[in-house]
C-alpha cells in the first residue's frame, strides 16, 4: 500500500489465456477479487471470521469493466485498487491492471455488506473505520496501523 492506493502483483499463466494467448476477460475479475482481498486482509478485516459468527460478508453489487489491451502469457500485471466512496453499507471502487505502466482493464464497482441472508447490512464499525483511514492515505506501508 502507498497512501490510499493498495498494490496486488500477478502473472498472466497459461491457465489465465485463451488458444491465442490473450489472457481471458473473466480471469480480470479474478485477478480484482484477489487484490481485494489481499486489502481486506492488510486492513485487518477477517471475512471468514465474520462469516463465521453470522455477521456478514461484502459481496460485489455491481461492476463496470472496460477492457484497453489485451495482457498475455507471461505478463506481469499489476492490479491498482483504490476507494472512491465509503458509505454505511456499501464501498464504491476503482481497480486498473496495468502491464509495464500501460492500461488493460479498468473496474468500477461496488461492494456492499450482506447479512448471511443475503440482505445489506451496515458494515462493522471497525471496518469502516479501517477503510476510512486507507481513503485518507493513514494506513502505513506495512498495513498495520500505528499505536500513536
Amino acid at each position: 500500500m502507498t497512501g490510499a492506493v493498495h498494490y496486488f502483483a500477478v502473472r498472466a499463466y497459461y491457465e489465465d489465456t485463451d488458444l491465442s494467448g490473450v489472457v481471458y476477460h473473466a480471469n480480470y475479475l479474478r485477478w480484482f477479487e484477489r487484490a481485494r482481498s489481499d486489502l481486506l486482509r492488510l486492513l485487518g478485516i477477517d471475512q471468514r471470521a465474520a462469516v463465521e459468527a453470522g455477521e456478514g460478508a461484502y459481496a460485489v453489487t455491481e461492476i463496470a469493466i472496460r477492457y484497453a489491451s489485451p495482457a498475455r502469457l507471461d505478463d506481469d500485471v499489476l492490479i491498482e485498487t483504490r476507494v472512491e466512496e465509503l458509505g454505511a453499507a456499501s464501498c464504491r471502487m476503482c481497480q486498473s491492471a496495468f502491464r509495464n505502466g500501460d492500461l488493460l482493464a479498468r473496474a468500477q464497482l461496488r461492494v456492499g455488506f450482506v447479512s448471511p441472508s443475503g440482505r445489506p447490512r451496515r458494515q462493522p464499525a471497525a471496518w469502516r473505520a479501517a477503510f476510512e483511514d486507507f481513503l485518507a492515505g493513514r494506513v502505513p506501508p506495512s498495513g498495520i496501523k500505528d499505536e500513536a
